[in-house]
């Protein structure tokens, strides 16, 4: 009725206007009508007057999962894409890639996770009946609403299952220096395979003939694990893309048969310790330095009299072997009774750590010292939510003068009474950090385990985080989170620094298919930027200076078989009719817009204005 009326009202309109007001007669019917036309489609699109569409006229949404497993070795992409069309309707179905790569094409599946939840949740808002295509091994099945997945149907292409060998994980240091020892821990597992106890590994740099390590996993249960050792070949100084592959895997999926993992090989270590004697605090501390140090590390410990020996596999070193590691370190460690001409020289580090509650000239109190963090200082984060107060005591503690602009990490109360004294200190000054240690004692921490070894291994981390400013040498103002990721999965960066640089950062990417390509980083509210390439080697340089390697597998866990989450069920439709608004239809406004043209050419044959 509504539909009626502004369809008479604009009729009326525009014959009142030429018959009663212009008064041209039968001259004025042709710009008449065009003026009627234009003004009923002007009346229906300013009242947004709405039809009834019923659920079976509506044509149904297809989800079609492009996930790199329905490509896998028997995958059903093919099918999977045919029933789409025929559930789509018509000659142009409406289909939907979910889990794909943005911008990648829709001829294959490119997608490295199964995320279904939600595109679903944006289909239900069209009210229109949605089906999703899938091998059904979906990773967030547990994030869908019962009651979205109810009324959604689902077809389901299970992959067939073939035997595989497949490296599942691979970890080891990011960076070492030249003669250190390489170690490598492979995880490998096997599917459809049961007879197979065993399989070979090797280690070689992406696209060199010489291999770095072999080694054999064994295989009990389907899965097995490995650790090479090695020592590293004379190769150049700076980042190497190891490939770790499986020897003669015979299986049917061979991407699932090598890893990438890249190691930056440095001529000198990052940090050095020194223990002058050896000491419970200076193993300790290596031992935790390993662990959380992004930087190779490399220790020394002063034997009885003038011998030196290596800290970790105790093999003989000379006192000039120690004296160039502690010049040429980032950041230097000292414990015990160092040598004074190492302090003196030891001008080019950009950290120096010491402990000088053990030097002859400190004469510690001996006492219960007990610790707690200062109220704001570069590690007091460390501590948060940890009882260091209830942690053991330290055992003596050396005085410390903070200057005014030194900052206090620590302070210590002897038996928990009576005044409190600084003892950890640091400072930086004209690019120089420095801080020192006065209480002896705080291994004991680490050596207790739980949560005084985490609180130990907090500080560790946070006090060479803070001397080092940063312990990644990827310079520039974003760096990688990850410089390896699997096929299908972004390259993430961060900004180097929050709030520092401009939205965007232009990058040049040489490697991979392409020779060189150019890309721009966009930062999102939490500082991150993410980047899809294809698998490969690349060298990227950062608008401004900084660059890196980065490397894309072949691997995917998509690749591996995973259990069916889903069931097939028809596609209900909406439970309520739905409505097409006037403003959805787009020849309303070419109506209006034709018909406003039409009456100016008709009143223009006629000399009118």
């Amino acid at each position: 009725m509504l539909v009626l009326a502004v369809l008479l009202l604009a009729a009326a309109v525009a014959a009142g206007t030429y018959a009663g007001l212009e008064r041209l007669g039968t001259r004025g019917i042709a710009p008449a009508v065009f003026r009627g036309v234009a003004w009923a489609a002007l009346g229906l699109l300013l009242a947004n007057l709405s039809c009834r569409r019923e659920p079976e006229s509506v044509r149904p949404l297809v989800l079609l999962d492009a996930s790199l497993s329905m490509r896998s070795a028997g995958g059903q992409w093919a099918a999977a894409r045919r029933a789409a069309a025929g559930l789509g309707g018509g000659p142009d179905p409406d289909i939907r890639l979910v889990s794909a790569v943005p911008g990648a094409s829709d001829s294959a599946p490119s997608g490295g996770r199964s995320l279904v939840a939600g595109a679903l949740t944006a289909a239900a808002a069209t009210a229109r009946p949605v089906w999703l295509l899938t091998d059904g091994e979906v990773e967030d099945l547990a994030e869908i609403p019962p009651d979205l997945l109810a009324r959604t149907g689902v077809k389901l292409f299970p992959r067939a299952s073939r035997p595989d060998l497949a490296i599942t994980r691979v970890m080891g240091p990011d960076r070492l220096t030249a003669g250190d020892t390489l170690r490598l821990e492979v995880d490998v597992r096997a599917f459809g395979m049961p007879d197979r106890r065993n399989v070979s590994v090797e280690v070689r740099e992406m696209g060199g003939t010489h291999a770095w390590l072999r080694g054999a996993v064994p295989l009990n249960g389907g899965a097995g694990s490995v650790v090479l050792r090695g020592k590293l070949p004379e190769v150049a100084a700076g980042p190497h893309l190891l490939a770790v592959a499986l020897r003669d895997a015979g299986d049917a999926e061979p991407r699932t048969d090598l890893r990438l993992h890249l190691l930056s090989v440095t001529p000198t270590p990052g940090i050095v310790i020194v223990g002058a004697p050896a000491s419970w605090e200076s193993r300790f501390l290596f031992r935790t330095l390993l662990d959380v140090a992004a930087l190779p590390v490399r220790g020394y410990f002063l034997m009885e009299g003038s011998r030196w020996r290596r800290m970790g596999d105790l093999t003989a070193a000379t006192a000039a072997e120690v004296e160039r590691a502690t010049q040429q370190a980032d950041l230097l460690v000292l414990l015990g009774e160092p040598d004074d001409r190492w302090r003196r020289s030891t001008h080019r580090v950009r950290g120096r750590w010491e402990w000088i509650a053990a030097a002859k000239d400190a004469a510690p109190t001996d006492g219960d010292w007990y610790l707690a963090p200062a109220v704001a200082s570069p590690v007091s984060g460390a501590f948060i939510g940890l009882p260091v107060d209830s942690f053991p005591p330290g055992l003596a503690l050396a005085t410390l003068t903070p200057g005014p602009q030194d900052w206090v990490g620590l302070n210590a109360q002897l038996n928990r009474r009576g005044a409190e004294h600084p003892a950890i200190v640091g400072r930086d000054s004209a690019g120089h950090r420095e801080v020192q240690v006065g209480v002896a004692g705080p291994w004991r921490w680490a050596f207790r385990g739980g949560s005084r070894e985490q609180g130990f291994r907090s500080r560790v981390a946070a006090t060479t985080a803070g001397l080092l400013g940063a312990s990644d040498s990827v310079t520039g103002r974003a760096r990688p989170v990850r410089a390896v990721v699997q096929q299908g999965r972004p390259v993430v960066f961060e900004r180097a620094r929050p709030d520092s640089g401009p939205a965007g950062i232009e990058l040049r990417i040489t490697g991979g298919a392409a020779a060189t390509r150019r890309d721009t980083l966009r930062f999102d509210g939490a500082g991150r930027a993410e980047l899809f390439l294809q698998p490969g080697r690349y060298e990227y340089r950062l608008q401004g200076g900084g660059g890196g390697v980065l490397g894309v597998e072949v691997y995917s866990d998509e690749w591996l078989p995973r259990p069916v989450a889903l069931t097939e069920r028809p596609a209900a439709a909406p439970l309520e009719p739905s409505r097409t608004p006037a403003r959805e239809r787009l020849w309303l406004f070419a109506l209006a817009v034709a018909g406003l043209s039409g009456e100016w050419w008709a009143r223009r044959r006629m000399g009118l204005r």
